[in-house]
């Protein structure tokens, strides 16, 4: 099987490591090579999966109508960070007042980054047993509004600030000071309430404070925090116009190495990108799939608060869907996607599987597809209708609904062992 890359070479293939890896850290390279295993699932020759087109339009008709259950008007958010933030009817942000508003609206825009960036990276999977007790409401929430509330609240106590004076930031020495211990007991870990993966995120956190220092042009000279992202794209915006692809190669550029190990090409720690078998192998990087999920989540997590100090983002539609169980789940749970081996079931999948890779590169093209069909229902466009807001309307949700119906924990249809880095 022969396919050409958005630069027209056979396989996205390139002649050197510094090109592969400049096309491997673009979302470009993530729509180009999971096609090509989807082009191979269309033809029935992937190992692990096999795909169902005549299940997609009720998937697609699934998905409508949770977007119309959950927003009746209309008016659909981005998916990002925030609206987990937005849970049980007040949004977490109003607490942040009056004291935000006395700031200036670059240093807003600063906080809020340091504020998604770290949840962000603390989003993984909290697997089917955690929990959190929200202090003051007394509410109780699990999964990715669990760790979305918690980590708000350990940002808000000041656990990844070093400066006592200013709690409400995160920066380099704050991060690299975190222990397992700390953040275990922010987010109320103990033997009868395990967090997965609660190592693999301290050390994610950990990482990311050493590599603010290493890179001063992006995070600042001077007590350099994620914050100061928010000065570095105001210097790459032209007109008040950024690319959302310029935030997302920022991101993958800027927090390439905290991830742990991933693959590497000549040194460089490409992140969340997996070799795949039925790739060919010939060049560097040939066989690799990108998803970059948590960077693409990131970077929608990011539109609101640079659209806040007046930006305009461009090229959205450039970004993808994200890989990960509940886009995924839903496509399982609806019979869009099925496994040749029931068997694997009893089992979890790490990453680097070639069965978790293929099940999230078709993931990322049938959310395309179920995209291209619920704006045609709707009469619509991409850009009345982006895959962001589709995301948040949505597959997640509708994702999360079809399992809670299936399974008992509305945990997804295929297990996965996650380091708490990925999912």
């Amino acid at each position: 099987m022969v396919f050409l890359g958005r630069d027209g070479m056979v396989g996205g293939a390139h002649p050197t490591a510094e090109a592969a890896i400049a096309y491997l850290q673009s979302a470009g390279a993530v729509r180009d090579r999971t096609r090509a295993l989807f082009t191979l699932a269309q033809q029935d020759q992937l190992h692990h999966f096999r795909y169902h087109p005549e299940a997609l339009p009720a998937a697609a008709d699934y998905v409508l109508a949770v977007i119309q259950q959950q927003y009746p008007t209309g008016e659909i958010p981005f998916h990002s960070r925030w609206r987990h933030f937005e849970v049980a009817g007040r949004s977490r942000l109003d607490l942040l007042e009056p004291k935000l508003s006395a700031l200036d609206s670059l240093e807003q825009a600063r906080l809020k980054v340091d504020l998604a960036i770290t949840s962000v990276l603390l989003d993984a999977g909290a697997g089917s047993q955690w929990r959190y007790l929200e202090p003051g409401t007394g509410i109780e929430f699990q999964r990715s509004e669990g760790l979305a509330i918690a980590s708000f609240h350990s940002f808000t106590a000041g656990l990844f600030s070093s400066q006592p004076d200013q709690p409400w930031q995160a920066d380099a020495t704050g991060l690299t000071q975190l222990t397992v211990t700390h953040l275990g007991q922010a987010f109320q870990v103990t033997d009868d309430n395990p967090l997965l993966g609660l190592q693999g995120r301290v050390a994610l956190l950990q990482k990311l404070g050493h590599t603010l220092h290493q890179q001063p042009q992006i995070f600042g000279i001077n007590a350099p925090r994620p914050g100061n992202l928010v000065d570095y794209w105001l210097q790459q915006a032209t007109d008040n116009r950024l690319s959302a692809t310029t935030i997302l190669q920022t991101i993958l550029l800027g927090l390439g190495p905290i991830w742990p190990g991933r693959v590497e090409v000549a040194g460089v720690n490409l992140g969340d990108v997996w070799p795949h078998p039925q790739l060919p192998n010939t060049s560097p990087g040939s066989n690799l799939v990108p998803f970059h999920k948590l960077s693409q989540w990131l970077t929608y997590s990011l539109l609101e608060p640079l659209q806040d100090l007046g930006l305009t983002i461009t090229d959205l539609d450039q970004l993808t869907g994200l890989a990960e169980y509940r886009n995924g789940g839903l496509l399982v749970d609806c019979g869009v996607l099925s496994l040749k081996d029931p068997t694997v079931l009893d089992q979890a999948h790490p990453p680097d599987s070639p069965l978790i890779v293929e099940w999230r590169a078709l993931t990322l093209c049938l959310l395309d597809d179920l995209a291209t069909h619920i704006r045609h229902t709707l009469g619509v466009d991409a850009a009345a209708l982006p895959l962001a807001k589709i995301l948040q309307g949505g597959t997640w949700t509708a994702g999360r609904q079809i399992a809670a119906q299936k399974r008992a924990g509305g945990g997804p249809p295929i297990q996965l062992a996650s380091d708490g880095t990925v999912f």
